[in-house]
């Protein structure tokens, strides 16, 4: 009975110091998430108005970026070609990219200094002006060349009049020199805010056309 008895606890302790060692080696294998942004070095924000110095009475809100669920997500998203997308699991986004590219395009459009009023909506402030817009690509693309494509469409819609105004779309795919998940998240950085520019500078090209000063 003893005998039998000491099997079991052998057994049983054999059993718990395997556990053990399996539970270590997955914890050692387990690969650290890494965190990347679009945006690493934001601006203060200035006030909300520039009525002093801005040639333009126009307040402008900036609303919601739509897009599709993989951009509602903080995963870093990769075509192979075809129709297949994939996320990395351990190379993620700081923040959610509409989130970030909504912060950008206010930080934007506040630094040219060119409207009375930037905000965002949700706030108390009233917009002339609300502009909004559909985030389609924002990932690393394989098939021909390794590239960091990024496709958003903006509008600018008049509450007044309940029209869409104005709209653009920037479409790129910029070349990653490295085949690494950081190289390819800073060209995609750099891709976003070229693309924000381009759309901001356009924007205040048809406020700037039409509106009164």
């Amino acid at each position: 009975m003893r005998t039998a008895q000491k099997r079991i606890i052998t057994t049983f302790a054999t059993f718990v110091a395997l556990a053990g060692i399996l539970a270590t080696a997955n914890c050692g294998a387990a690969r650290p998430v890494k965190y990347y942004t679009l945006n690493p070095a934001p601006t203060p924000e200035p006030s909300a108005s520039f009525e002093s110095n801005a040639p333009l009475p126009v307040t402008i809100l900036v609303g919601r970026i739509a897009a599709s669920h993989l951009y509602l997500d903080n995963a870093i998203v990769y075509s192979t070609g075809g129709v297949e997308l994939g996320t990395y699991e351990n190379h993620r986004w700081a923040e959610v990219p509409t989130e970030m590219i909504e912060s950008m395009l206010t930080e934007s459009l506040r630094a040219t200094g060119k409207f009375r009023s930037v905000g965002r909506v949700g706030s108390r402030a009233r917009g002339d002006y609300i502009v909004r817009g559909h985030l389609y690509s924002l990932e690393e693309v394989d098939s021909p060349s390794l590239a960091a494509r990024f496709s958003l469409e903006l509008e600018l819609f008049q509450p007044k009049t309940g029209a869409v105004v104005w709209s653009q779309s920037y479409n790129h795919d910029e070349p990653v020199g490295q085949k690494t998940v950081r190289a390819v998240a800073e060209a995609l950085r750099q891709n976003v805010v070229a693309g924000i520019d381009a759309l901001t500078n356009s924007l205040d090209g048809y406020l700037s056309s039409h509106s009164t000063r």
